[in-house]
């Protein structure tokens, strides 16, 4: 190695311009290498100096590298008899047998210091489900389970967590450990809840008197074998990681909304969310708002890939990165960038400039957010089950609190919801006897909460909140409505708009106020008896039913909201969480005007108040899509940041500001105080800024 290492002052300079979290990394690559046992000449060539100085200039502090792919090929250890020699057949026979790439890779950056955390794939592995076909995963038809499906389509076979595999796994992560410990963390991959109808799974269920003809023990089953590795190994590395690390094993593929009963098993979080390679642009806003109430150091994965992992031809634009990793600092996480190294060992060095360009920017930041706490205004409700993929409602309430400049956060059923001001219940999220006491509770001391209900989700459990002048009378007899907002409701007036999903009938009487009135069609909509393309028009007069009403400090859709947003994108829909949002939470952490697309996010540090503002806008470009990751389908691509002109920002501050300004161009803001917000004028064309009111 001809790079120094970096001098004690160094160290200390860097770490003083860190990202919030000590002794956890804040700009990552997560360095794919899955390399077929048919590829020559793996790593034949590194070079040690270029690798280290590659991520070096590109601003990165730690790097995830390959102990074993998915192919189950191991990149470390010796041919030679040395004393670095793992003794194990599936070292990938490509490699010289004097090159033990893992180690060269590990010391080139820890000379710099730069940090390594250690991959392993767990449920993939091609060498031991060609070596033992009985330790692979089969359905409840006896069909080996393989991605690409046929035996004579290339695709990862799955192997059972439940056979033998998981011992031939442990003594692999042991030989890891054995190398090289301490350890900066290890990455457990493909560890997703895998029902198995294999005689090994059979004997499991049998043996803790499960069944295994039903599906919903096989599933059971699965999440207790996945509980029991992911305790094994935490139990296993956890005496061998490096003192001067917050990360621990990570497993990834596992849903983070079981995080709130799986945090035993892990130190941190790592998000996977490639926006591009089938995750989608709402996949990160949701997941991360769950994950951010845990409490645990959190890093998030995109990729430098057009589309997905694997698609090492392919290169995204320099604003769909910035955008990408601009949210996750607003999230308050800090940033992972996959790449795919080449079986040569070299790293592509317009990639690492792509790369650079982005932690430049997220370095400049980092000062701005060190030790910042997000703020939220409010906790929506959902359900763990639902998983990280929630479907039109649970995307809804994301994108319509984010383009209502809201700052929120997702919470489950069980969690504490004093501290916010306002409670949200999206139709997809069921209200129980334990949530509706603690809903009532709420609606007792005048806390604020907003439920949304409609014909698919059934009005269950409104019933225990005993709201007064409000009743649910079954659902409506028609296919479709129409919504008319009351005088001075937000809306468009003057035009009834219709409702695409199936409602509730909800009365309203006494007390409660609709905000938003239903107008019923002439007639249903019937093969003998239709008018028009499809659906009957509107009537003149509104019904006697409500589509948004309010009583107290509770307010009530029974049209949907969330759904329906999630769904159609309708404005009318988000003006209906608009209205509810003005009468239940007056006072917001942050107003913003500019466009719709316009993210807002809140979080606090010791001497500030920070809003992140991001202006990406993602377009529709094609409609392929990648094979795998649980988003929506076609793609969607940011390639230019959206200037702001003049645009108004107010924060809610509990003080007058020291001083406001726009980060990290460093540019002072003219400040008007006035009822408690500090206002300011931002104009910027970055994509992401932060107005800074300092506060001391």
């Amino acid at each position: 190695m001809t790079i120094a290492a970096p001098t004690a002052s160094e160290r200390t300079d860097r770490a003083t311009t860190a990202a919030p979290l000590d002794g956890f990394p804040h700009r990552t690559v997560h360095l794919d290498f899955h390399t077929g046992p048919a590829v020559e000449g793996v790593g034949a060539a590194f070079d040690p100096d270029a690798f280290a100085r590659t991520f070096v200039e590109a601003g990165v502090d730690s790097v995830t590298l390959f102990a074993k792919c998915h192919h189950g090929r191991l990149y470390f250890g010796t041919d030679d008899g040395s004393a670095t020699d793992t003794g194990r057949p599936e070292r990938h026979p490509g490699l010289a047998g004097d090159l033990d790439l893992l180690a060269r890779q590990v010391d080139a950056l820890h000379a710099v210091g730069i940090r390594a955390p250690i991959y392993l794939s767990v449920q993939c592995d091609e060498y031991a489900a060609d070596l033992h076909p009985d330790w692979i995963v089969v359905d409840e038809n006896a069909r080996q389970v393989k991605w690409g499906g046929s035996a004579f389509v290339a695709g990862w076979q799955i192997l059972d967590m439940s056979s033998p595999y998981q011992d031939f796994l442990a003594e692999q992560v042991q030989a890891v450990i054995d190398r090289f410990a301490p350890l900066d963390g290890l990455f457990l991959d493909m560890c997703w809840d895998q029902p198995s109808s294999s005689v090994w799974a059979k004997a499991g269920m049998a043996a803790a008197g499960l069944d295994p003809a039903s599906a919903d023990d096989r599933d059971a089953y699965a999440r207790r074998v996945a509980h029991g590795y992911m305790a094994r190994f935490r139990d296993l590395v956890e005496p061998h990681l490096a003192d001067d690390v917050d990360s621990g094993v990570w497993f990834n593929s596992r849903p983070k909304t079981a995080l709130a009963e799986e945090s035993d098993f892990v130190r941190h979080i790592e998000i996977e969310a490639l926006p591009s390679g089938g995750w989608g642009y709402s996949y990160f806003p949701y997941v991360s708002r769950f994950v951010r109430p845990l409490d645990k150091p959190t890093l998030s994965h995109t990729g430098r890939f057009y589309k997905s992992w694997g698609d090492n031809g392919g290169l995204k634009p320099h604003a769909a990165l910035l955008y990408e990793c601009s949210q996750i600092l607003a999230q308050g996480m800090t940033s992972g960038v996959g790449d795919l190294l080449h079986p040569s060992g070299a790293l592509n060095p317009v990639t690492y400039d792509l790369i650079g360009s982005v932690y430049r920017h997220i370095e400049a930041c980092e000062p701005f957010v060190r030790g910042a706490k997000p703020r939220a205004d409010v906790a929506v409700v959902v359900d763990p089950a639902l998983g990280d993929a929630p479907g039109a409602s649970g995307f809804g309430v994301v994108r319509a609190l984010q383009q209502l400049r809201q700052q929120f956060v997702l919470v489950p059923p069980t969690a504490d919801l004093s501290g916010h001001a306002l409670v949200v219940i999206p139709e997809s999220t069921p209200i129980d006897a334990e949530l509706a006491g603690a809903l009532r509770e709420r609606i007792a001391a005048g806390g604020a909460v907003f439920v949304s209900r409609g014909a698919r989700s059934g009005s269950a459990g409104l019933e225990h909140l005993d709201l007064p002048g409000m009743s649910i009378e079954g659902d409506s007899p028609f296919s479709h409505v129409f919504l008319r907002p009351a005088d001075g409701v937000p809306g468009v007036h003057g035009f009834d708009h219709v409702q695409y999903e199936p409602t509730l009938r909800l009365r309203v009487s006494g007390q409660a106020e609709s905000l938003v009135d239903v107008v019923e069609p002439l007639f249903e909509r019937e093969w003998n008896r239709f008018s028009g393309h499809e659906y009957t028009p509107p009537r003149m007069d509104a019904s006697e039913w409500s589509a948004l009403a309010v009583t107290g400090s509770v307010a009530v859709s029974s049209t949907a909201a969330f759904e329906s947003f999630g769904a159609h994108g309708a404005p009318a829909y988000r003006d209906l969480v608009r209205a509810v949002l003005e009468r239940l939470v007056p006072r917001p952490l942050v107003r913003a005007g500019g466009p719709v697309h316009l993210e807002t996010t809140v979080v606090q540090t010791d001497e500030a108040v920070v809003v992140h503002l991001l202006s990406f806008v993602a377009a529709r470009v094609a409609t392929a899509t990648a094979a795998h990751g649980p988003g929506q389908l076609g793609l969607d691509v940011v390639e230019d940041a959206f200037p702001l002109v003049d645009v108004p920002v107010s924060v809610r501050l509990d003080a007058e500001p020291v001083s406001v300004t726009l980060e990290p161009e460093g540019r002072e803001l003219p400040v008007e105080w006035a009822d408690g917000y500090a206002t300011v004028r931002v104009s910027t064309v970055d994509g992401h800024a932060m107005v800074v009111a300092r506060t001391r």
